[in-house]
């Protein structure tokens, strides 16, 4: 007898735990021949050049975070600049003459098997159509068009202008290197572009509501996936559609009515998928996973979140559009650093759901995740073992399944961090994340733990949801970091059980799903930059 969905994506997890003595499967060495591509072409399809901003958008750090911002015009100087701020490149570095961009959301290896597509109005210079972006021309790539009515319906069913972003994974972008793990960090990777998306429309006053009631069948179908003769192993595999609209207090449908979709499934695509790599490696575990937790229609779940009051009094200096063209992943750490408290609060406080703040407003569902964290180096507070809630709801089950000698002291009065246990815990973060030096050497780092088994058995699908409410998660740190002149950087590789260990949870309620480091980083001079966009300087 076959499995369920929910027990073949558990036993997937199982399977593609990291244990001291039994790391999860993966090639076992880099195949520089058959290194994916990082940037899909839709070759032939009519390209779209877009303008790159002058100058971003206005506001200050906490512009990333302000509810009701004045709302920019819809027109694709501005759509050109959301997708600049959030999918678009953000360097280029250089050594010993090999060159690799980086962009403005991170990835597991920067290998980026995420992708993204709009399906835009007409507006001056651009035609209503299905569009792939480009981030490496900063150019949309038309995929098809649709009449103008079409459009028109959907604006009635929102009952608001704007337009609709879809994010699609390559799963062989990263098992080339992660082997059968990569399910997970491709996930990772779909909650940071979610989180910077966001973050970059509210700079232009903007909201993004995920449509989750849709299926992934719907979403294929919206953007030409299902229609399009993809070479094996090089597919993009739907994740989700959002709408970027103005903001309002009415509430946005979650999903699009059935004759819309159906209109899309007649509609012709155009542009053929460059090929990847020459040769490729079949994890098919990766896309068994990926069928066990694909998502069904389901009733739309209007969420309304508490609104407490933002630590604000560490704003940074600089504007929001420098911190997010600033973010890059640490490689090392000085030690010798810390940060003030003060700071690592308010970096904690903004992965604190609000309603209508960026970027968990975004329609996901209920928070699942909490942070358990080893502080290093925090100037005010000591160091030792700490535990951050991100909802009322699960602490005081968290807090029974624990170890019953944890303190649980609570560190500011009405604020969800709890001190475990005190005493320096650099080595033990290290050797969790798989002996990785750069945990136990910054300012502190986390393991984010999620409700998982109850959640999972209930809905398979929430599987990658839970992934990317960490992606989600990942990304408000690395902007946190960089915007209180620190650094951070996502871990995938962890001993899952050994931190399972370390709070006494022997079974699957919970479940750490990803590490997060932040310090002072060591730059490597050996590595020279290079502007984002240096190679377009003739266009």
């Amino acid at each position: 007898m076959s499995d369920s969905p929910a027990e073949g994506i558990l036993r997937y997890h199982e399977q593609t735990k990291h244990h001291p003595d039994r790391y999860a499967r993966s090639i076992g060495y880099m195949d520089w021949d058959n290194q994916p591509n990082p940037f899909r072409v839709y070759e032939g399809a009519p390209i779209v050049s877009l303008p790159r901003l002058a100058r971003d958008p206005p506001g200050g750090h906490l512009a990333l975070y302000e509810p009701d911002r004045p709302c920019a015009p819809l027109t694709l100087a501005n759509v050109a600049g959301l997708l600049e701020l959030s999918m678009g490149l953000s360097a280029w570095k250089a050594f010993s003459g090999s060159r690799w961009s980086l962009r403005m959301t991170p990835s597991s290896g920067n290998l980026h098997p995420t992708d993204t597509h709009l399906v835009l109005p007409d507006m001056p210079g651009c035609d209503a159509g299905i569009y792939h972006y480009s981030p490496l021309q900063h150019a949309l790539e038309r995929r098809a068009e649709y009449p103008g009515e079409l459009w028109r319906t959907a604006v009635a069913h929102f009952g608001c202008e704007g337009f609709l972003a879809g994010l699609t994974s390559i799963f062989w972008r990263e098992s080339w290197k992660y082997g059968e793990r990569a399910f997970r960090y491709c996930n990772h990777d779909v909650g940071h572009a979610l989180a910077a998306l966001r973050f970059a429309a509210n700079l232009f006053g903007w909201r993004l509501t995920c449509l989750t009631a849709l299926s992934d069948e719907a979403v294929e179908t919206v953007l030409g996936l299902r229609r399009t003769d993809y070479p094996p192993l090089d597919e993009e595999h739907p994740d989700l559609l959002c709408l970027v609209h103005a903001g309002g207090q009415q509430p946005i449908p979650q999903t699009l009515p059935e004759e819309l979709v159906a209109a899309f499934d007649k509609t012709h695509f155009a542009g053929r998928p460059n090929a990847l790599s020459r040769a490729h490696v079949d994890w098919e575990i990766i896309g068994r996973a990926a069928e066990l937790s694909r998502k069904p229609a389901t009733p739309a779940e209007p969420l309304r979140f508490e609104r407490p009051q933002m630590i604000a009094a560490d704003a940074s200096t600089l504007t929001a559009g420098a911190i997010i063209r600033r973010r890059r992943s640490a490689t090392d750490f000085d030690r010798r650093r810390g940060i003030p408290r003060p700071h690592f609060l308010a970096m904690l406080d903004k992965t604190r759901p609000r309603d209508g703040v960026a970027p968990f407003d975004a329609g996901l569902g209920e928070p699942a995740l909490h942070l358990l964290i080893f502080v290093h180096h925090v100037e005010g507070l000591q160091p030792g073992l700490y535990f951050f809630s991100r909802n009322d709801r699960d602490l005081p089950e968290v807090r029974r399944l624990a170890r019953p000698e944890f303190a649980w002291e609570p560190v500011e009065p009405g604020f969800p961090l709890f001190l475990l246990a005190p005493g320096n815990f650099r080595q033990t973060a290290a050797m969790v994340s798989c002996h990785q030096d750069i945990a136990g050497s910054g300012a502190f780092s986390l393991g984010m733990l999620a409700r998982f088994g109850d959640i999972v058995r209930r809905e398979p699908f929430r599987y990658r949801y839970l992934f990317w409410e960490s992606g989600m998660i990942g990304q408000v740190f690395y902007l946190e970091a960089e915007a209180h002149g620190a650094r951070g950087t996502g871990i995938g590789c962890f001993f899952d059980d050994a931190v399972h260990e370390l709070l006494d949870l022997t079974d699957d309620r919970y479940q750490s799903l990803y590490h997060f480091t932040v310090g002072h980083p060591l730059e490597d001079p050996r590595l020279t930059t290079l502007p984002p966009y240096f190679h377009l300087r003739d266009r």
